[in-house]
């Protein structure tokens, strides 16, 4: 048996009465389509955008290394000394580089958007504020952190940490999606089944963002810096690479333990866990030949794209397993228990 969930919807009202102070509220914002009195799907929306642009900007600065445009614009904030753009001697890296930077202004303004629409919406809670807020200020440190590895010559350890932070602004987005979504999503009432299912996600999360750093690693061990001159983290490429591959083995088991429980016990993550077995695999898949075939760009991105997609995944695993931890079934009366998000549920249909 199992039990749904979903934001409080509120009954329909008559034109005259929906929602009496909804032009007063809007102020100048009624001037901006969508803003005057944000709808949950109008948040919703803002927060996918979030996501796929955090996920974009990681694949466009895997291009950036991978052209060995890293250091196109050789200083920060400005390109060279004395301009902001690049000039014609810098070349296609300049040009690469500086586009790459442009692009932190599409994060920029779609993470006001997001922040409006859900500091707007009537119904978002404090932690949607907050979670809001967090991703916009992660924006402005990584441009920080970008410009501190172009300081440093692109020191691959920098390097790491900026890809690092994508990463986690890619999981805090993909919370903002998960929590302003309008579907109904069902919890398991298996109690056992349901904390066995939490513990292994928090696995999977745990050993996706193990397996991602030390992938980050392996790349500042071995060819692409990002720069012909840029420096190399004196790592052995060959015991990185098999340090990562030991961890994906892991991974794997743990990705197959979650699809199999899932699937033996009927419960409502099956779906979201067969999705990650196979993002996974293909991960593994594009991993290896890019291995055996020296690294050719094509793959590289594709890998890069793959590494947003499994921490996409394992977010999603923790935040479903999770809801059915903070808010138990009751599995007599079929009524889901009030918990932290009491306030987003509703009776069983």
């Amino acid at each position: 048996m199992t039990t749904s969930d979903t934001r409080t919807e509120k009954a329909a009202e008559s034109p005259d009465t929906a929602r009496p102070d909804a032009a007063s509220r809007a102020g100048w914002f009624g001037r901006i389509p969508g803003f005057g009195d944000p709808s949950a799907r109008f948040v919703h929306g803002w927060a996918i955008a979030q996501l796929v642009v955090n996920v974009g900007i990681v694949v466009t600065g895997g291009a950036v290394r991978l052209t060995g445009s890293g250091l196109g614009c050789p200083t920060w904030p400005q390109c060279t000394d004395g301009s902001f753009v690049p000039h014609q001697a810098l070349g296609m890296h300049g040009a690469i580089e500086f586009g790459n930077r442009m692009l932190t202004w599409v994060l920029v303004v779609v993470a006001i958007g997001t922040w409006l629409a859900v500091f707007r919406h009537r119904d978002s809670t404090r932690g949607d504020r907050w979670l809001a807020t967090l991703i916009a200020l992660g924006i402005p440190f990584q441009a920080v952190i970008g410009g501190i590895s172009v300081l440093t010559d692109l020191n691959p350890w920098v390097v790491s940490l900026h890809f690092v932070l994508s990463m986690a602004l890619v999981s805090a987005a993909t919370v903002l999606v998960f929590r302003t979504s309008t579907r109904v999503r069902q919890r398991a009432t298996n109690t056992v089944a349901a904390r066995l299912g939490n513990a292994l996600s928090w696995l999977i999360y745990l050993f996706t963002w193990a397996t991602i750093y030390i992938g980050t690693v392996v790349t500042g061990s071995g060819p692409h810096a990002g720069d012909a001159d840029a420096p190399r983290n004196g790592l052995d490429p060959g015991a990185m690479t098999q340090l990562h591959a030991d961890f994906v083995f892991v991974l794997v088991g743990l990705a197959l333990a979650v699809a199999v429980t899932t699937r033996v016990l009927r419960m409502p993550q099956t779906r979201a866990a067969f999705t990650y077995v196979a993002l996974l695999a293909l991960q593994g898949i594009i991993g290896g030949i890019q291995y055996a075939t020296n690294l050719p760009m094509a793959l590289v991105i594709a890998h890069m794209l793959g590494s947003g997609l499994l921490m996409i995944g394992a977010t999603w695993l923790v935040l479903w397993f999770g809801r059915d931890q903070r808010a138990p079934a009751d599995v007599t009366s079929g009524t889901v228990t009030p918990g932290a998000d009491a306030a987003r549920t509703e009776p069983v249909r």
